[in-house]
């Protein structure tokens, strides 16, 4: 859907200065400068055709739009980096102004990114006249992905904007200690906009989410400061949520949880459990949100998203996305044709030292818990050759399919599986016939012009300090 009209729909439709700027309600105007309210365009408004740019049709190659192409590139980077996948390296169609077509590829925008960036050391704008620290570190991690998976160079211009987020983005006591954090960027105004004082600790934190795993230090600078400013770190004070949108407070709890910070991580882990409605819905016992007080027939996808994340990894476990080791193993025995969401995969990993394919099974719907499924592991080197183990003893309920591929029978439920594939000390090669997506370390681009659930809920413990 990114690739169409409707993902643009701002960029493609908001065309010119807002002719609404002096209609604005009061709960808008806190988000611009007061001394341009009335004749200033909101955040939101992308005013595509406004001088000196003018009309860009191109959603992706435009001044403007900054955070259309980075998020989109972040989406394109991240699917890279999970399925092995080139479909999104070969040339697609994106939907521009008046329905005219563009060609792109994801390396063709990385390489846009970067080279627009390196010419605008302050960062590219999102709608005309906005830099945003929040859409520019989106974009900045996509770069940094893209550099993981295919051993580019792209990240540096990101790490060049956090030398000039410090020196101009940034206000300081005269102590030193951060006092707010831009929002946003008029480089038209020279003006570094920060939120008002109550609420300056949101423009501080906004970015964290994209911007920790690439600058962690003055991230872990940011969040403290944030987290004083809203006093959301204090084991005295009351909580209070100057602005009432679960977005900030789910975010920040993953952060806290991400940095390791026990006393907000828990402070804000009983607000969420208070506020946010976690329970079961629907029909199946087995369906679990946070339906966050609204009554609505789907959960919040975006919002579950961001709790979810806040319940599983250890601390740093968002960061070593980013910034750990990348040993694909895309060439290796894959499992296939899983019958979810009646059977649930939680573990499928290949031990390639051992020539061993793990794979755990648990009954993704209660309901069908003990009935007959069957599952395919494929891109073996030898079927004929493969042992096939459940819960530690010999497993007999399979068969080979095809040259290198195996059909697994069983039952729905919780089951440990290891499929040995090849003698140990071996090392597997690329299947032949099967591109090998990336060999050792990533591969290079070239670049292009254009155990079951139960129903009781129980919320998962935030980590504990050593003391308790």
């Amino acid at each position: 859907r990114y690739t169409t009209f409707w993902a643009a729909i701002d960029w493609l439709t908001l065309i010119g200065p807002d002719p609404n700027q002096r209609n604005y309600p009061p709960e808008w105007l806190v988000w611009m400068p007061e001394q341009l309210r009335g004749q200033y365009n909101p955040p939101g408004w992308t005013a595509n055709g406004v001088k000196p740019w003018g009309l860009q049709p191109d959603p992706i190659a435009a001044d403007g739009n900054l955070f259309f192409r980075g998020f989109f590139n972040l989406l394109l980077s991240t699917y890279s980096y999970v399925s092995g996948d080139e479909k999104w390296e070969r040339p697609f169609k994106v939907t521009g102004y008046n329905n005219r077509l563009f060609d792109w590829t994801q390396h063709s925008i990385t390489g846009f990114i970067e080279n627009q960036w390196a010419e605008r050391p302050q960062g590219p704008h999102c709608e005309n006249t906005k830099i945003w620290p929040y859409c520019l570190s989106a974009a900045g991690l996509s770069l940094q992905l893209h550099d993981k998976v295919f051993s580019t160079s792209t990240h540096w211009v990101y790490e060049q904007w956090i030398d000039y987020a410090k020196k101009y983005f940034v206000k300081r006591s005269r102590g030193g200690n951060i006092e707010s954090f831009a929002f946003y960027y008029d480089p038209i105004e020279k003006m570094a906009y920060s939120m008002p004082d109550k609420l300056a600790g949101y423009g501080t934190l906004a970015p964290l989410f994209y911007l920790y795993p690439q600058a962690p230090e003055f991230g872990r600078e940011l969040y403290e400061s944030g987290i004083q400013q809203l006093g959301w770190n204090s084991r005295k004070d009351n909580f209070v949520q100057p602005i009432d949108d679960p977005r900030w407070l789910s975010m920040v709890l993953m952060l806290a949880r991400e940095l390791g910070d026990v006393t907000t991580e828990q402070r804000l882990a009983s607000v969420a459990e208070r506020e946010f409605d976690p329970n079961f819905f629907g029909d199946d016992p087995d369906r679990f949100a946070w339906r966050f007080g609204l009554e609505e027939p789907y959960p919040r996808g975006q919002l579950n998203g961001l709790m979810i994340l806040s319940e599983i990894g250890e601390p740093g476990a968002w960061s070593q996305v980013y910034n750990g080791s990348y040993t694909p193993q895309f060439h290796l025995p894959t499992v296939e044709g899983v019958d979810f969401p009646s059977l649930g995969i939680s573990e499928a990993h290949n031990d390639e030292a051992t020539g061993q394919l793990h794979v755990t099974t648990y009954a993704a719907t209660s309901a069908d818990s003990g009935n007959e499924t069957s599952w395919r592991v494929t891109q073996l080197p030898d079927p004929e050759s493969v042992t096939v183990y459940r819960d530690g003893s010999i497993f007999t309920h399979w068969k080979r399919i095809g040259d290198k591929s195996i059909e697994i029978k069983s039952t729905i439920g919780t089951d440990r599986f290891r499929i040995v594939w090849s003698a140990p000390g071996k090392t597997s090669k690329p299947l032949a016939g099967k591109k090998s997506i990336v060999m050792g370390a990533a591969r290079s681009s070239e670049a292009s012009p254009t155990s079951a659930p139960t129903k009781q809920y129980r919320p998962a413990a935030p980590s504990s300090c050593s003391c308790c």
